[in-house]
């Protein structure tokens, strides 16, 4: 546990089976692991599918408002700090449960959401696909500074060279693919990440895949590459995770919206 966090689980109210999916969630500053997985759906979601929960969380001594440090290497690449925590713990937790190895999902809400792009780049290998909300593209701050500058200005267009290189950066020398699958999330009123870093996420992503810039699917909310990429922007929400109706409950960090974005992840991941 090279990065001193914190390993809860959800068990759903059904018992697990084995060769279930196993399903990692990485809660946003200032939440709690349990808050997050209530609050957005998905430990209903859990109930539903009999499928656990693995919940890191990130503990006020390594970090007052409780942070995921995504924009730290030492923190952020393959076999250190954090992101070598939360794979040992999804190790530990899928042998517990017998958890089926290609169906393990990773999805994380701002600092969460980041660091959860940066687990999939470390770790492609170990993670099918995951999903991103209101989160920042892997490798593109270094820094506090940076970092803050980045979610309130999404930082330069940059080239998919650049994107890639960023994402190798954190990965398994010399790794040529194939990457996880990503859902990456946005509102468009968000003031703390603006929209325009979700876009630049969907571009790094697209280009670890060898995408081109034009989406296959077009709708008034979501882009999408195949089934290898999509990103959605909802009008309207800020920073939080949407909720559709009767899922999850409203919070700091969980807002209503037209979509739920844990039964669309869900679909996306081919789980649901």
């Amino acid at each position: 546990n090279p990065g001193r966090l914190r390993l809860r689980a959800y068990l759903p109210a059904h018992p697990v089976r084995p060769a279930r999916p196993l399903v990692v969630l990485l809660h946003g500053c200032g939440q709690s692991a349990d808050d997050f997985a209530v609050d957005s759906g998905w430990t209903a979601l859990a109930d539903r599918l009999g499928v656990p929960l693995l919940l890191p969380e990130q503990q006020e001594a390594n970090s007052r408002q409780r942070c995921f440090h995504w924009f730290h290497l030492a923190e952020a690449r393959r076999d250190h700090g954090e992101v070598a925590s939360i794979a040992a713990m999804v190790a530990a937790v899928s042998k517990h449960f017998q958890s089926d190895a290609g169906r393990v999902f990773v999805a994380g809400l701002s600092a969460g959401g980041a660091m959860a792009a940066a687990l999939l780049a470390a770790y492609p290998e170990v993670f099918a696909a995951g999903a991103v909300f209101a989160g920042l593209p892997v490798g593109v701050a270094t820094s506090m500074v940076q970092a803050l500058t980045h979610m309130a200005r999404g930082g330069s267009d940059g080239t998919p060279a650049k994107w890639v290189a960023w994402a190798r950066r954190v990965a398994p020398p010399g790794y040529a693919g194939p990457w996880p699958r990503l859902s990456i999330w946005h509102g468009d009123a968000d003031p703390v990440v603006v929209p325009r870093n979700g876009a630049h996420l969907a571009a790094q992503w697209r280009a670890l895949h060898g995408l081109p810039e034009a989406p296959a699917r077009r709708t008034a909310d979501r882009l999408a590459w195949g089934d290898a990429v999509e990103q959605w922007t909802l009008p309207g929400l800020g920073h939080a995770w949407a909720i559709g109706k009767g899922s999850g409950q409203v919070s700091q960090f969980s807002a209503p919206a037209a979509v739920d974005a844990v039964a669309e992840i869900a679909r996306f991941w081919g789980i649901g």
